[in-house]
């Protein structure tokens, strides 16, 4: 691959001092949203309070824009001291030409392949038998959320699934509602019909497209209703004017808008909003049709260095972030579930709690991160831009999405 073939022009050195009572590591991520921000600080409170120093390295934006400046900053020889990214396939070529930090001497000694739950987020981190990053939540596509106070606005019931959502729409628009809060970014899109997908095709649908590549499952009659539905969709969500995803959360929690399908992580900024789950705003896994959680998720990988003591520093971060302490605070905070399922989570919302029954009850598949390189990632989601911004048919967008299907890896 590429990174190979320029490995030999780079010079991986170690570029973080080492303080006299604590080892800094800058920490690169992209969690700069309200609930985001107060997650992290958990994690760099816990870090510091450990004896060592998290000096914060936050890039504005989406993980598509910070994950081109992470890479960059690793091949150029300027590598940070601990990196977020989405535990999957986008460090497989970074493992592949050395230039990640190798965890499996902390992981077999903290015992992490029986403590990390599901088994998949442990095997998203190892290539050829070698672990190389600490997962560190699990987070899931498959939810949608719903301004309670939007729809008492607009004088109908907070809708129980999908077609109820839909049935709905005219009468939030009537009230001056926008019925589907969407952010004019392609992955939102890609991330929302991905759960269009599972509630309206099914798993194994989406399992024969996204894990076995069936371009013939793509153009079928089961994806052909879910181009119909996200149609629809797009119509719902034609007056969202905003970019970013939170600010489209901030229209759920504002009931300027009816709902938005968006990962868990928006549960943050519910929480930072001071709004209760189950009182000022409802939560729907699968759209209501099916309890089901895709698990994604982040996770720390941490570059190669030079230095001797920041490698020691990055393996004891590593530890930290798997401990119970941390897992608890960090979790609680960001929205997500933990990766271990031996923490006490009996604070959390109606919503977190929602999603640790279906985690317990064996509700789970996989993500597209874990089976889709970040190539085919990124031609979907630019596909889903085109279709979502302008008035391209159902046939038409299925047809160059099965062709992107068809070329995968």
């Amino acid at each position: 691959m590429y990174l190979k073939r320029i490995l030999t022009a780079l010079a991986v050195s170690a570029a973080l001092p080492a303080a006299s009572h604590a080892t800094e590591l800058e920490v690169t991520h992209w969690w700069t949203s309200g609930g985001e921000a107060a997650a992290v600080a958990e994690l760099a409170k816990a870090f510091d309070a450990s004896g060592d120093k998290w000096v914060d390295g936050a890039i504005a934006g989406s993980g598509g824009t910070a994950r081109p400046i992470i890479i960059s900053r690793i091949l150029g020889g300027d590598p940070m001291g601990a990196t977020q990214l989405n535990h999957g396939r986008q460090a497989e070529e970074l493992i592949e030409a050395g230039l990640l930090l190798d965890l499996t001497d902390v992981a077999e000694k903290e015992g992490w392949k029986d403590i990390v739950n599901p088994p998949s987020l442990l095997e998203s981190c190892t290539l050829d038998g070698r672990i190389y990053c600490a997962p560190i939540n699990i987070h899931s596509w498959q939810w949608i959320w719903l301004s309670n106070a939007a729809y008492e606005k607009a004088g109908v019931p907070v809708p129980t699934n999908w077609e109820e959502f839909t049935a709905a729409a005219p009468k939030l628009e009537e009230a001056g509602i926008v019925p589907l809060a969407m952010g004019k970014q392609g992955w939102q899109q890609n991330g929302a019909f991905g759960v269009m997908v599972v509630a309206i095709a099914g798993v194994d649908a989406w399992k024969k497209v996204n894990v076995e590549k069936d371009a013939e499952v793509a153009r079928g009659p089961e994806y052909a209703k879910v181009f119909e539905a996200a149609v629809n969709a797009r119509e719902f969500a034609k007056d969202s004017n905003v970019q970013d995803w939170n600010q489209a959360t901030n229209m759920v929690i504002t009931g300027k808008a009816g709902g938005q399908i968006m990962g868990d992580w928006a549960q943050g900024e519910f929480q930072v909003a001071g709004q209760v789950a189950g009182e000022d705003y409802t939560c729907l896994p699968g759209l209501g049709d099916n309890e089901i959680l895709d698990t994604a998720g982040d996770a720390f990988y941490f570059p190669k260095v030079d230095d001797p003591e920041t490698t020691e520093a990055q393996k004891r971060l590593a530890s930290l972030i798997i401990s119970k302490d941390v897992q608890v605070a960090f979790n609680l905070k960001k929205g997500s579930l933990p990766i271990r399922g031996d923490v006490d989570l009996s604070s959390a919302n109606d919503c977190m709690q929602k999603g640790l029954k279906i985690l317990a009850d064996g509700g789970i598949m996989p993500s597209g991160d874990q089976n889709l390189t970040p190539d085919t990632q990124t031609q979907i989601e630019d596909l889903m831009a085109e279709f979502w911004s302008g008035d391209m048919s159902a046939e038409d967008a299925q047809s160059r999405y099965a062709d992107i299907i068809e070329r995968a890896e």
